[in-house]
């Protein structure tokens, strides 16, 4: 049996990359500065806020063949506001986790998520793996400097690297970003005004293919410092996915939208996945069907929510 450890297991997409690899068989361990995470049977867990003296001892003891990097920030306007914890959360992390591992599991696959904010505004889509990067946010620089630490320990410590650069996830765990902030006001307030034109277009992908992707590059991948755009390969405007969450909640509400666009956020991505795909991913969750699922799952979290049709 396979050993994996994951960081920041109890965070939204630490978990479904958890349970995939449980469900194929892998030995499954995860630290995360939570006290309780209630993660379910078959996950070996350790709570542990990075950086931390002991990681060395624990990397010793858990022996990992592969380690999947959840941990860190996640939030472009609070990288904005204090890019100083952005940078420690992301950057130093990062640091402390390579090096750990090549003193203590040098063999061990480490696999950076990473995200495609590291691109910023693409000058042409769909965006592969060579477009010119150009981050719009203290997050974005961060994340593409995790990806040179990355490089820089497979080349010169010849530690296992790979960098996934995940497009925008969401589905049902997730209280935050675009899906959760729609549906919210959607069902507490039965109307709808967000920021910007409606224009602008997201690579919306489900955790469920977020996990698949990497359990091929923990598999597959040769892991020479090498990155892969982890996405569906869709293009999807706001304001569709805004009138598809109406209908799927049942609320009869139209987008309106204020055209400012807030600082850090790009206008438009697609990604090409044909890099990922030459090891055999393929998105199963199609969008409409993710959609229904996070919505009803919002549905079932958001506070207060209002009479709806369907519910």
């Amino acid at each position: 049996m396979k050993a994996i450890l994951i960081t920041g297991i109890g965070g939204f997409l630490g978990r479904h990359i958890a349970r995939h690899f449980v469900a194929n068989g892998w030995q499954v361990t995860g630290i995360d500065a939570l006290a309780d995470p209630q993660l379910g049977t078959n996950i070996r867990y350790t709570q542990l806020a990075l950086p931390s003296p002991a990681l060395p001892d624990f990397l010793v003891r858990a022996r990992p063949d592969v380690c999947i990097h959840c941990a860190g920030s996640a939030s472009v306007p609070l990288s904005m506001s204090d890019p100083a914890n952005d940078f420690r959360a992301n950057v130093g992390l990062t640091f402390e986790m390579l090096d750990a591992l090549r003193q203590h599991a040098p063999k061990c696959r480490f696999i950076l998520l990473s995200s495609a904010a590291v691109y910023g505004n693409p000058k042409t889509l769909p965006i592969d793996e060579k477009q010119h990067l150009a981050p719009m946010s203290p997050y974005g620089f961060h994340k593409r400097q995790c990806e040179l630490l990355c490089q820089e320990f497979s080349r010169i410590y010849d530690l296992p690297t790979v960098s996934a650069r995940i497009f925008s996830a969401y589905g049902p765990g997730l209280r935050k970003q675009v899906v959760w902030d729609i549906c919210e006001r959607l069902l507490t307030k039965g109307a709808l005004s967000l920021k910007g034109t409606g224009r602008e277009s997201r690579d919306f992908i489900h955790p469920a293919d977020i996990a698949a992707a990497l359990a091929l590059l923990a598999e597959k991948a040769p892991a020479d410092g090498e990155i892969y755009n982890v996405a569906s390969g869709r293009e999807t405007t706001i304001a569709y996915l805004a009138a598809l969450l109406a209908s799927t909640l049942g609320v009869d509400a139209t987008a309106k939208f204020d055209g400012e666009v807030r600082a850090g956020d790009p206008l438009n991505w697609r990604a090409d996945i044909g890099r990922i795909a030459a090891l055999g991913f393929a998105p199963g969750v199609t969008l409409e069907a993710g959609i229904a699922e996070a919505a009803q799952w919002v549905r079932r979290n958001a506070d207060n929510p209002v009479r709806c049709a369907g519910k």
